[in-house]
C-alpha cells in the first residue's frame, strides 16, 4: 500500500482524512486511485486533459516527482506521497494589476518566479512572531516581495534600545506599539498587501486560533517558551515553521516541520536549565546579526510559498558574524519522539518567562529573599549595610553601575569565591534585571550560604533606574 498525505484545504474532498492508502504501481496510478476514492479531488489535481494541475506538487518522499519520472516514477510497498498545493487554504490565484506588474517587475523575469510565482506570493499568508530583530528584516523583504498577507504578533513596545538593530522601527516610534510601528512601515514599502495585528502575548490559549489561517509561520522570538509553543502549534496545524535565532555574534536558521520533516523538538528535545543560556538582553547582540539571519528566514520563507529550491528543511545553517563562516548540520526527526498532541504550560516547562519584563516562575520554594528596588532603597536608608555582589559581567559595570556595590563577579563564576564572602551578613545580589542574580543566590544557598540572608534584587539595576533613580542609563 501507498500513503498519500492530504493537505489541510483538500481534506473536505477525503471526509477530513489527512492520510489515504491506496494501491498503485506509479505515482500516476497511486493519484487515480485516490480521485477513484475521493472523486471531489479530481478537479483539483488534474485538469481538463487529465494533467496535473501547475499549482499541485506531488513529492515522493522529500523528492518532487517533477526531478524525477513524474507521474511514471515506480512506487514501492510502504512509498509515501504528499501533495502539496501551491497555497493553503485557497488554489485560486489572484490577478496582478498593472501597478503590482510593475512593481514585481524583476520578480516576474525569473523563470522560477514569473507571473504564476508572483500571484502566488499575493494569494500565501504568512505570520511572524515578533517584530524585533529578526522579525524586522523578515516583514520589510516579505512586505517588499509582494506576500498578499502578513500577520504580526507582537505585545511590546518599542524601546530605545531596539532601535540598534530592530530597523523597522524608528526614534519616533520609541514608546509605540511594535506592531503598529512595523505595520505603518510594511504599508509604506507595499499598500498592495494586508496586515493583520495581533497586539497580544502568543499564549497555548490563542496560539492555534492566531496561527491557523496562515500558510507559513515564521519564528521570530528571543525566548524558549515562546519558541516551543510555535513549533508544538505548528506541528498539530501542519505548518511549516521557519526558524532563527541570534546570540552575540552567532545565529541559527532551518526549516521545520515542512514536508514531513523534522521540527524544533528534534534538534532540542527539552529547553536547557533557567539561566544557563542568558538572553540577549543579558549577553548582548551583534546589531547586524538579526539582519543576516532574518533574511536567510524571509528567504526560505519565499521558497517555501513558491515551491521551488532546496529549503534548509532537513539542515541546520550556522553563521558565525566574527569569522565570517557559515556552516550546516544535518538534522533528522527523532523515530522516539513523543508525539505533540496539546499546547502545555511553556513557561513551566522551560522554567522561565515569556518575556524579559517578568519574573521567572519557580516550581519550588526559593532558597533566598526577594527585594524590590524601591524596599531595598527604603532598608538602605534606614541603615542596613549588607553586602552587595553585582553578578554581571565587567563589560556591563563599565556601562553603569552601583557606587555602593562590594564586589562585581560574574555569576557562573560566585562558587568560586564563596569562601571570600561574609557568611554573618545579609548579601545583596543584582544583575541586570534579576535572573542571573537569582541563579547566583540559589548557588550560594546550595554552597551552605543561610537563605535568609540571601537576597535578590528584583528588576536589577534596571529596575532600579525606573522605580529608584533614573540618573542612572539603562541598558
Amino acid at each position: 500500500m501507498t500513503t498519500i498525505h492530504i493537505p489541510t484545504p483538500l481534506r473536505p474532498y477525503t471526509d477530513g482524512q489527512a492520510s489515504v492508502e491506496v494501491t498503485g504501481g506509479t505515482v500516476g496510478e497511486a493519484l487515480d486511485a485516490l480521485t477513484t476514492a475521493h472523486s471531489g479531488l479530481a478537479k483539483h489535481l488534474r485538469d481538463d486533459a487529465g494533467k496535473l494541475r501547475s499549482f499541485v506538487n506531488i513529492y515522493l518522499g522529500d523528492e518532487d516527482i517533477r526531478f524525477l519520472n513524474g507521474e511514471q516514477t515506480a512506487i514501492g510497498a510502504g512509498a509515501e506521497l504528499t501533495i502539496v498545493p501551491s497555497i493553503a487554504g485557497g488554489l485560486e490565484l489572484p490577478e496582478l494589476s498593472g501597478p503590482e506588474i510593475a512593481r514585481y517587475s524583476r520578480h516576474l523575469i525569473l523563470d522560477e518566479v514569473g507571473m504564476e510565482g508572483q500571484r502566488r506570493l499575493k494569494a500565501s499568508a504568512v505570520l511572524c512572531i515578533g517584530t524585533g530583530g529578526l522579525g524586522s528584516p523578515l516583514l520589510m523583504y516579505l512586505a517588499a516581495a509582494g506576500v498578499g498577507r502578513i500577520g504580526i504578533v507582537d505585545f511590546d513596545v518599542v524601546d530605545e534600545s531596539n532601535l540598534q538593530r530592530q530597523v523597522i522601527h524608528g526614534s519616533a516610534s520609541v514608546g509605540r506599539p511594535k506592531v503598529a510601528s512595523a505595520a505603518e512601515r510594511i504599508r509604506d514599502i507595499n499598500p498592495h498587501i494586508q496586515v493583520d495585528l495581533f497586539e497580544e502575548p502568543l499564549t497555548s490559549e490563542n496560539a492555534l486560533r492566531i496561527m491557523e489561517p496562515y500558510d507559513v509561520v515564521v519564528d521570530g522570538t528571543d525566548n524558549f517558551p515562546t519558541r516551543y509553543l510555535v513549533n508544538d502549534a505548528c506541528v498539530m496545524l501542519g505548518k511549516p515553521n521557519v526558524y532563527g535565532s541570534i546570540f552575540k555574534f552567532e545565529g541559527q536558521a532551518s526549516v521545520f516541520n515542512y514536508r514531513g520533516g523534522p521540527n524544533y523538538r528534534d534538534l532540542y528535545p527539552e529547553p536547557p536549565p533557567p539561566g544557563l543560556v542568558p538572553s540577549c538582553a543579558e549577553g548582548g547582540v551583534l546589531g547586524i546579526l538579526p539582519g543576516v539571519i532574518g533574511c536567510i528566514q524571509a528567504t526560505e520563507t519565499i521558497k517555501v510559498l513558491l515551491g521551488t529550491g532546496d529549503t534548509l528543511s532537513g539542515r541546520l545553517l550556522l553563521y558565525d558574524a566574527l569569522g565570517m563562516r557559515f556552516r550546516q548540520l544535518k538534522l533528522r526527526k527523532d523515530p522516539n519522539a513523543t508525539a505533540v498532541t496539546e499546547l502545555i504550560d511553556y513557561q513551566q516547562f522551560c522554567g522561565v518567562p515569556a518575556n524579559d519584563h517578568e519574573q521567572a516562575s519557580v516550581a519550588e520554594e526559593e532558597p533566598f529573599q526577594r527585594v524590590t528596588g524601591p524596599a531595598a532603597k527604603a532598608r538602605l536608608d534606614e541603615g542596613w549595610t549588607p553586602y552587595v555582589l553585582d553578578v554581571r559581567r565587567p563589560a556591563e559595570a563599565e556601562i553603569v553601575k552601583f557606587d555602593f556595590a562590594d564586589r562585581l563577579q560574574p555569576h557562573g563564576d560566585v562558587v568560586a569565591i564563596a569562601d571570600e564572602l561574609p557568611k554573618d551578613r545579609d548579601i545583596l545580589i543584582h544583575c541586570k534585571m534579576g535572573g542571573r542574580s537569582a541563579t547566583a543566590a540559589k548557588a550560594l544557598a546550595d554552597a551552605g550560604f543561610d537563605p535568609d540572608k540571601l537576597y535578590n534584587l528584583d528588576g536589577g539595576i534596571v529596575g532600579w533606574s525606573r522605580d529608584v533613580d533614573s540618573s542612572l542609563p539603562a541598558y
